[in-house]
């Protein structure tokens, strides 16, 4: 029986790549996102592969998140995996100087948004008694770098949620773990630099970075290991 997976920022970078993956190994897709037509788009791309279901919502909207994931249609009622993968950095300034719209956006989206999300995908993975969690974290969760500050807060707290969350939902038989992503070239940096092309592109000049179909590999690796094991921070 084919598995069904939830992803959240399925429109672009690690999400996409993810749902792609997933598709070419017969894993039924939620795909979950703020920009309609790219979801539109990409549940065309891979209908003729798997069940695709679009949902459109900002997980910074608790109820918005509530609304959409329980109008699932009957075949999406079972959730086998959810990938937190929305999340957003803005702005780079030193602490003194931080543009509080940045820091309320980046803790809405990567902490709350996270937390919305999951808990209403969780009610559903309990009731069936099993179920597979992956937040996406970053190698920020794991040290601060210089005008990093709130940014690399929300991925620490993440870390922290994930470690929570795997300890109260063991006994409900659902798995939790992390993959953290070191720099990997994707829209990210031009969202952090408010669509600053330019200044984004500077992030990756004379690097050899990650790319989004790496991360895919790899969470894809970790959502196929036997049910008896988990691998938690990645």
């Amino acid at each position: 029986m084919s598995k069904n997976a939830l992803i959240t920022g399925a429109t672009s970078g690690i999400g996409k790549a993810t749902a792609i993956r997933f598709a070419k190994e017969g894993i039924n897709l939620i795909i979950c996102g703020r920009r309609k037509d790219r979801l539109e788009e990409l549940q065309k791309e891979l209908s003729s592969l798997v069940k695709v279901e679009i949902l459109c919502f900002d997980v910074r909207d608790k109820e918005a998140v509530k609304k959409n994931l329980t109008k699932l249609p009957a075949s999406f009622l079972t959730i086998d995996v959810l990938i937190n993968n929305a999340g957003n950095a803005y702005g780079l300034d030193s602490f003194e100087s931080g543009d509080m719209e940045d820091w309320d956006a980046m803790i809405d989206i990567n902490v709350k948004g996270l937390l919305y999300v999951s808990n209403a995908v969780v009610q559903h993975m309990m009731n069936q008694k099993s179920g597979h969690v992956i937040n996406i974290g970053s190698t920020a969760a794991k040290t601060v770098y210089k005008k990093g500050n709130v940014y690399c807060a929300s991925k620490h707290s993440i870390d922290a949620l994930t470690k929570g969350m795997r300890i109260d939902l063991k006994e409900h038989g659902i798995k939790v773990g992390i993959v953290h992503p070191g720099l990997t070239q994707t829209e990210f940096s031009e969202v952090r630099f408010h669509g600053d092309a330019k200044t984004a592109a500077k992030v990756y000049e004379d690097v050899v970075s990650l790319n989004p179909e790496d991360l895919a590999d790899i969470i894809h690796f970790v959502v196929t290991r036997p049910y008896h094991v988990n691998i938690s921070d990645l």
